[in-house]
């Protein structure tokens, strides 16, 4: 089979396709694999049920009925939903939105597949732009969305340690650099993998270097505010002409809705609206109609603040606990990511004798399925930064006896790697 430049790329191997594999053929062998790779979001009982409310009201009526399978929404996204969405976003946070500032997708990586190609690539006359990853490690489904190569700069952090077995990655502005080859600023709020929530302060900073080049700051709101707000620090919602946000109800409960949402200035929701077209002629309306009554009301603000954001950080403070336990204080070195947000634990063993992803194998075979850190650091140089080898990311969204378990196996794999190749690795 012979294939374009287009073709060769996206059919190539990926971090986002082979996570997306694992998943999928684990959960169809049925074999008892724990699950702690993707970002699949737990079973909350009140959002179901919540939920079923909705849909058997929907089924009930055949006008609701014939709207959700019978007729294409516009480009921009279903009407009735984005016009409840910029109200309720305007009375809560002044933020003077119109219709015009939202467009909605088929689910938030197809948004990021348009935005980063609008901003970064070819420009034409020899002048091409990147887009600019400011925090490393950042999400894996960004490394391969760009349809030129090499579309992504990325910063290493500094790296600050907050307790004996703890640390934290912050912005290194004296290393970010934006000029007039950057074409985007792209943050996630929390970032996924690590969970880290950049500070008002940061993002304010990021926005004002944005600002100076006259280009957007992306931030990418997947577990963030204001909804579905998995976030365990203060964090303020803030949107201006200057920021694209992206939100997604996939976290909130509803993945398999595939609903992203984009706020940004008219033109670019314009521009936006337009690759829609040609890509997918009209995104689905299932989840814009199943959320719409929760954004009228504002239930969507109040589940992800009293029963969301509870129900992770329950589940994250149940998982470090488990961590801490299996590891245990005299073992080989080993720290957490500060888990300020978001679903996953980011585990790093400094000067671990194999890397992450022999690692990722290792615990494969023993039926724990995580994601090898090394495929989160899109846009740095391919250089010898050992700790990019060095991590894991784990997800604790799922049973919270079959996450512990799966943490134990962890610790226990991780100390036969330094039992196997020697001791040199220990406090």
């Amino acid at each position: 089979m012979k294939l374009s430049a287009f073709g060769r790329k996206f059919t190539a191997d990926a971090g986002i396709t082979s996570l997306m594999d694992d998943l999928g053929n684990a959960m169809a062998s049925g074999e008892g694999m724990i699950m702690m790779g993707g970002g699949n979001p737990g079973h909350i009982p009140e959002i179901q049920e919540r939920v079923q409310e909705i849909l058997a009201g929907m089924a009930a009526d055949e006008g609701q009925v014939r709207r959700l399978v019978g007729i294409y929404d516009p480009p921009q996204g279903e009407k009735q939903f984005i016009a409840s969405l910029a109200e309720l976003l305007n009375k809560e946070y002044n933020w003077g939105l119109k219709p015009e500032n939202i467009a909605l997708t088929n689910g938030s990586q197809a948004a990021f597949f348009m935005l980063f190609n609008m901003f970064g690539g070819e420009y034409g006359e020899g002048q091409r732009k990147h887009i600019l990853l400011p925090l490393a490690p950042e999400y894996i489904g960004y490394a391969d969305a760009g349809i030129d190569a090499d579309l992504f700069r990325a910063v290493q952090p500094d790296i600050s340690f907050t307790d004996a077995h703890e640390f934290k990655y912050r912005v290194d502005f004296d290393a970010v650099e934006v000029t007039g080859e950057t074409g985007a600023i792209c943050v996630s709020r929390p970032t996924n993998p690590t969970g880290n929530v950049i500070t008002d302060e940061e993002l304010a900073r990021l926005e004002e270097m944005a600002r100076q080049q006259d280009i957007p700051l992306i931030v990418d709101g997947a577990y963030g505010t204001p909804f579905p707000s998995l976030l365990f620090v203060d964090a303020q919602p803030t949107w201006n002409e200057q920021i694209i946000l992206c939100l997604s109800l996939s976290k909130l409960g509803l993945p398999a809705a595939r609903t992203g949402i984009v706020i940004a200035a008219e033109p670019i929701i314009k521009a936006l609206s337009g690759i829609n077209a040609i890509m997918n002629l009209a995104t689905g309306s299932f989840g814009a109609m199943l959320a719409e009554p929760l954004v009228r009301s504002g239930e969507i603000l109040s589940l992800s603040r009293d029963v969301v954001c509870p129900f992770y950080k329950a589940k994250m403070e149940k998982a470090v606990a488990a961590f801490r336990d299996a590891m245990g204080e005299d073992s080989c070195r080993w720290y957490i990511h500060k888990p300020e947000g978001a679903m996953f634990l980011w585990l790093w063993f400094p000067d671990l004798p194999i890397s992450s992803l022999e690692l990722y194998q290792r615990l494969k075979e023993r039926g724990v399925l995580v994601v090898s850190g090394h495929y989160f650091f899109p846009g740095l140089p391919d250089d010898d930064w050992k700790h990019r080898h060095e991590c894991l990311r784990v997800t604790y969204s799922q049973d919270d006896a079959q996450v512990a378990e799966g943490l134990r196996i962890i610790a226990d794999e991780v100390k036969a790697v330094w039992r196997e190749f020697g001791r040199a690795g220990q406090s």
